[in-house]
């Protein structure tokens, strides 16, 4: 049945963008403002237009997200692990949408004692998030945030896990983190500039203090710059870094003594980046020091830190990206990437082993999990791939026995890994390089240009994007789609250069990967641009918007998520959180060779009028990190626009961030909207 409905039309108001002797004309610049009601009408109208467009599918998003909850386990529990004495389990109970966690005393047998049951303490809230727990060193005592708008600013309170009392302490607008010193009494944390949510200061607060001003120890004051602080795993030291994109600073402080000044570490560097752990009476340092651009394994005394007692341990490989390592008593372990995939490295701090742990798939994905007893023998590391479940692996050092103490169940009784297939391919981009895609479909399908494909990817911050399994994406595998995931320029896959190579004044090269991995896949018969999707959520629905105006005509539909899609107005926005620590990513508009180029593929400034694919935007209002009025803006200026009779809508969450819903299952109810547009567009109802 053919829908009537007419979507609504924001009204423009003209306002003039100057900068660098070029003018930009934002007739939408008005929806910027959230407390007008008219702004707030707007998108409840879309939102009505969005449920309208989509009424007929909503039996079928009822059946896709009972499907997508029926495969998962809802009396679930964590593989526990133990610290200081205690074994931590987080568990589900059927039926519950939030978490409980729980801890039992020296053995699993031990009596059961509640921490937090976090389905009461969302109660009287549409959003409810527990950020960082923090166990003071004698176990008595837990630092617990929580968010209860999805802006990500948390409120730290303190609880006696004695008596259950919760200490009237309430700490506002942190980053939800916080570290206990040695002393059971000195918690220290992160504010957040209540402007632009940078993470920029650290207090210390003294438990049943009579001074009621907590105590700054650091100021952070280079705008594109965050701060955070932690304590090493051999709990020797409370460690405060500050980072943006190319550099690092660490400062350090013996846990005893919380009332001592730190001492710098490393003084930062322009392009000097450096992560440390403690071992003995040495730090451990990863860094790009001296053009290690894939970074290297360096050690110093820890009465000597400064970049210039730092030693060797493992050297720099153009081939090979070192990315983490965690320490043991007995042994290092290393996680580091070559020709994109994960390898998990173990070496004797005697000098005897030197190994890696072997995986045999081209689409898989390993990470070291958690290891916070620092004297174990035991390594406990996850894995999975697009066909096989998240396991949860201990790896014995002394014995070399894998013991797998949990595989994701998926309920239901209809999956067997065994019916799918996964591969690598590699597309040809216009410049020579070879991109890489990795592939999941169900086993049998033909390669004659009919199959619907949805394509992925990131592509920024280095962030790495993983063929990992999804018990959710089955209901497309489940129904005829193949699954890719293009590993494009802007993430490290192919090392730190795959990076660089994505960002600042090459950025293009991230949108180009994307559009000539799409047209291999349709090249190779995978699917044609009648059957073609497309996936991007955050700086991949910047992905999205920058493909879409390049080449349209390969994609049948979008899905856009929180989507960063008005680059040049917010880079020149230094109140919104986040920008001014993203100069060193986007570069910095205030120089007129990066606005330029930023306007030259900005989603938003390139929209133009012509045919554009079928569409989703998603945002919410509260988002911190991509304000939910670049994509309402940007669906505002499509829908003026484009020249198509193809759908466009956008569904604002009025109660999340850029998480989304809060909740276990409430999520779900966004992705069944999500497979319901793309199956819609294929002509599949069940």
């Amino acid at each position: 049945m053919k829908n009537t409905i007419h979507p609504p039309v924001a009204i423009k108001k003209t306002k003039e963008l100057s900068m660098h002797g070029d003018i930009r004309i934002d007739d939408y610049y008005w929806l910027s403002k959230r407390e007008n009601p008219e702004v707030i009408d707007y998108l409840n109208a879309e939102n009505d237009y969005t449920k309208g467009m989509m009424q007929h599918t909503e039996t079928f998003q009822k059946e896709l997200f009972e499907e997508m909850k029926g495969r998962i386990k809802e009396d679930d529990m964590s593989v526990p692990y133990k610290l200081n004495g205690y074994w931590y389990i987080t568990r589900y109970e059927k039926d519950k949408d939030y978490p409980l966690y729980v801890r039992k005393k020296e053995n699993l047998d031990a009596v059961e004692e509640l921490l937090f049951d976090c389905n009461d303490m969302a109660k009287e809230h549409a959003y409810f998030n527990l950020g960082g727990i923090a166990i003071s060193p004698n176990n008595t005592l837990a630092a617990f945030a929580t968010d209860v708008i999805g802006r990500r600013q948390y409120s730290i309170q303190i609880k006696n896990l004695i008596t259950g009392e919760i200490y009237p302490d309430k700490i506002l607008n942190t980053t939800g983190s916080a570290t206990w010193a040695n002393d059971n009494k000195t918690l220290f944390y992160t504010i957040k500039d209540e402007v632009t949510l940078r993470s920029h200061k650290i207090f210390k607060h003294k438990l049943h203090s009579e001074v009621k001003e907590d105590v700054t120890v650091f100021h952070e004051k280079d705008e594109t710059f965050n701060t955070f602080v932690y304590k090493t795993k051999s709990r020797k030291y409370i460690v405060i870094g500050a980072s943006s994109t190319l550099t690092t600073e660490y400062r350090i402080l013996n846990a005893d003594t919380p009332d001592d000044e730190f001492k710098v570490f490393q003084e930062r560097i322009r392009e000097l980046e450096y992560n440390i752990s403690h071992y003995k009476d040495h730090f451990y340092i990863i860094t790009n020091s001296d053009g290690a651009t894939n970074f290297k394994l360096l050690k110093t005394k820890e009465t000597a830190t400064q970049k210039a007692y730092w030693q060797e341990v493992i050297p720099h490989r153009e081939t090979v990206l070192l990315e983490d390592i965690e320490i043991f008593k007995d042994y290092l372990v290393i996680n580091e990437r070559e020709n994109g995939l994960n390898n998990l490295r173990v070496i004797s701090w005697d000098g005897t082993e030197d190994y890696r742990l072997p995986f045999d798939s081209e689409t898989y994905t390993v990470f070291i999990g958690n290891n916070v007893d620092f004297d174990s023998d035991i390594l406990r590391y996850g894995f999975n791939s697009l066909t096989s479940p998240s396991s949860v692996i201990d790896y014995n050092f002394k014995s070399k026995i894998k013991e797998v103490k949990k595989e994701q169940a998926i309920l239901g009784g209809e999956f067997d890994k065994n019916n799918y297939e996964s591969k690598r391919i590699w597309a040809t981009a216009r410049d020579g390089l070879k991109v890489p895609i990795s592939l999941v479909y169900k086993k049998g399908i033909q390669l004659d240009g009919t199959n619907p494909l949805l394509q992925y990817a990131y592509g920024s911050y280095g962030s790495t994007v993983d063929p990992s399994f999804s018990s959710i994406r089955l209901s497309l595998l489940d129904r005829g789609f193949i699954y890719a995931i293009a590993h494009i320029r802007g993430g490290e896959y192919l090392g730190r250069s795959w990076y660089e190579n994505g960002k600042l004044l090459s950025k293009l090269n991230t949108f180009y990967d994307f559009i000539d991995c799409s047209k291999y896949l349709i090249e190779q018969k995978y699917t044609s641009n009648k059957h073609l999707y497309a996936y991007g959520g955050s700086a991949g629905g910047l992905l999205m918007g920058a493909v879409i105006n390049m080449n349209s005509e390969l994609y049948n539909g979008i899905l856009a998520a929180v989507p960063f899609v008005d680059v040049v107005t917010t880079m020149l926005d230094d109140s919104i959180p986040l920008t001014t620590g993203e100069y060193d990513e986007w570069g910095n508009p205030n120089d007129v060779d990066y606005y330029n180029y930023m306007k030259s593929y900005s989603p938003y400034d390139n929209v133009e009028a012509k045919h554009y694919p079928n569409m989703l935007v998603t945002t919410g209002l509260h988002d911190s990190q991509v304000q939910y009025w670049e994509p309402a803006k940007w669906v505002a200026k499509l829908r003026e626009l484009k020249t198509d009779a193809n759908k466009l809508l956008l569904h604002t969450d009025m109660n999340s961030g850029h998480g989304g819903a809060s909740g276990r299952f409430e999520s779900l109810k966004e992705i069944a909207l999500e497979y319901a547009f793309l199956l819609d567009l294929e002509g599949i109802y069940r």
